[in-house]
């Protein structure tokens, strides 16, 4: 009798066993979507260590880094649309800070609409979209959990919340007017009577960045205990301008031995139409305010204070992103989760004389993407050109669901498991000027390539999906990074590039054939 109850039990034992091991294979792995604001690929897993990044460089042990890697519109409201809904910006209809995704398309499809639309909860926190690009909800058909916008956070009481969404100096808040505290408009626009830099000692939640991670570790312990997947993202602000971090940050760095960019100037034979007067940093008091159309000169000072203030927004948003893995690990998600951290593009700091982004060179357009596959056990570098439209494709094919027929970019879920093979020949990004003048009105297509950049500025209010004209190209622009990494020499009139430069063209016009609107 005895022998028959313990076997009952074993195989009871088994059966649980079985079905625990059943669900686990069977349940959709999570997605923790992290979103980092003005970030360039300065991290030490790019193999730039003048940036204390420990805890983004550990997320790289277990993840494919995506070394040539670029974004479709250097500026935050079309990049963001562009990644969130696998379009590219010529699709989206959004160039600008003003345009909403769903003005111009009612019934566009976001990638966390998708997964809500396929079982999983959805939630957001911190910038994720671009504010000026959705509804007051962050796009409310976007998320399952109602979105909590960042002037609802309760900050410490020893802090109250920052002034103008950004500074805690007490100085700042002893002057201050009755000025509506907006973190939904533009962050230069506020700012005129502001510093572009901040470093005084408090918490990490003294900021925004740092509420945020500590509401998404609030989710994450729920979903710990939920049998249903989730696909949350998590927007930090930092390192976007001002910069304003605790002290600790700063003082990881020793201001005298930053590097100044190399070339300050613009490229020989560069077409002027390819600069911009660094306007946005313009904006703060602290700036020459003087935007004459020339380029913004600054002193090796201030140029050092900036960098400086980048650095040091880079570790605050990196020692956030080591609590959120933390938070993973304790709550028993880390096994079963997809992590992609990404910068919404790149930043200028001094090179062309240029601060900021809204350009179609290499620092404004090449951005950071991560991947780790549930699991994944080690590292991958992948160095083929990649885009942000891959990432809607590449988290459908991990996940085990149906890719949308109509996305624009291609799945990259085979280098998660360490494959060099070259999903797609280039890149392609895009820079508009004069938009709001349609006689005047000219689009910048630059096409990236493993070795070069080749660009073209065409005329007549011109977009990939309408009929191209070559007699329509008023600049163009051929960059060598073999030869010539900083881009100081504009090659597309030299005759030894004349064969480099039909091949790229050809590339590119067959591009713009693929581009009419489905």
């Amino acid at each position: 009798m005895k022998n028959k109850i313990v076997n009952f039990f074993l195989s009871l034992m088994l059966i649980l066993s079985s079905s625990l091991l059943l669900a686990q294979a069977t349940q959709k792995p999570n997605v923790l979507f992290i979103c980092i604001d003005d970030l360039k690929p300065d991290l030490g897993c790019y193999g730039f260590n003048a940036v204390k990044s420990p805890n983004i460089d550990k997320l790289a042990e277990t993840a494919t880094v995506y070394n040539s890697n670029y974004c479709q519109q250097a500026v935050c409201g079309p990049t963001r649309a562009s990644m969130l809904t696998g379009k590219r910006p010529d699709h989206t209809q959004v160039w600008d800070l003003q345009t909403l995704i769903r003005d111009k398309n009612p019934n566009m499809l976001t990638m966390p609409q998708f997964f809500k639309e396929n079982g999983y909860i959805t939630a957001a926190l911190g910038k994720v979209f671009d504010q000026r690009s959705v509804d007051n909800k962050h796009d409310e058909k976007s998320w399952s959990i109602p979105y909590k916008r960042e002037k609802d956070y309760n900050y410490p009481a020893a802090y109250g919340k920052p002034y103008f969404g950004q500074y805690q100096s007490v100085d700042l808040k002893k002057n201050k007017t009755e000025e509506k505290i907006n973190l939904d408009e533009d962050d230069a626009k506020n700012s005129k009577k502001l510093s572009s830099t901040e470093s005084i000692d408090v918490s990490d939640d003294a900021y925004a960045d740092g509420i945020t991670a500590n509401e998404a570790m609030l989710y994450l312990k729920d979903f710990g205990k939920s049998n249903t997947p989730f696909f949350l993202a998590v927007g930090f602000r930092k390192p976007h301008l001002p910069f304003v971090a605790p002290k600790k940050y700063w003082d990881l760095y020793d201001r005298s031995k930053i590097e100044l960019a190399k070339w300050q100037k613009p490229s020989v034979e560069g077409p002027q139409i390819a600069y911009h007067t660094s306007g946005e940093l313009r904006g703060f008091a602290d700036i020459d305010p003087l935007d004459d159309g020339s380029l913004l000169k600054l002193s090796d000072e201030k140029q050092r204070e900036l960098i400086h203030g980048y650095y040091a927004c880079i570790s605050y948003t990196d020692a956030l992103v080591g609590k959120l893995m933390a938070s993973l690990k304790e709550n028993g998600l880390d096994e079963n989760t997809i992590i992609v951290l990404w910068g919404d593009h790149g930043w200028h700091l001094g090179d062309h004389s240029l601060w900021n982004k809204h350009s179609n060179f290499e620092q404004a357009t090449k951005a950071p993407l991560l991947i780790s596959d549930a699991g994944q056990a080690k590292n991958y570098v992948y160095s083929s050109p990649t885009e942000f439209i891959d990432v809607f494709p590449t988290l459908c094919e991990l996940t085990g669901l149906k890719t949308p027929s109509d996305l624009d970019g291609v799945s990259l879920a085979g280098t998660t498991k360490g494959s060099a093979k070259e999903v797609k020949g280039f890149s392609i990004s895009q820079w508009p000027k004069n938009l709001n003048e349609p006689d005047k009105a000219t689009m910048g297509y630059s096409l990236r390539t493993t070795r070069y950049r080749y660009t073209e500025w065409v005329g007549n209010d011109f977009r990939a999906t309408k009929p191209f004209k070559e007699s329509d190209v008023t600049d163009f622009e051929l960059y060598d990074y073999e030869k010539d990494p900083d881009e100081t020499q504009n090659w597309v009139n030299n005759p030894k590039y004349a064969t480099i430069k039909k091949d790229l063209a050809n590339k590119l016009h067959e591009f713009y054939k693929t581009q009419k609107l489905k």
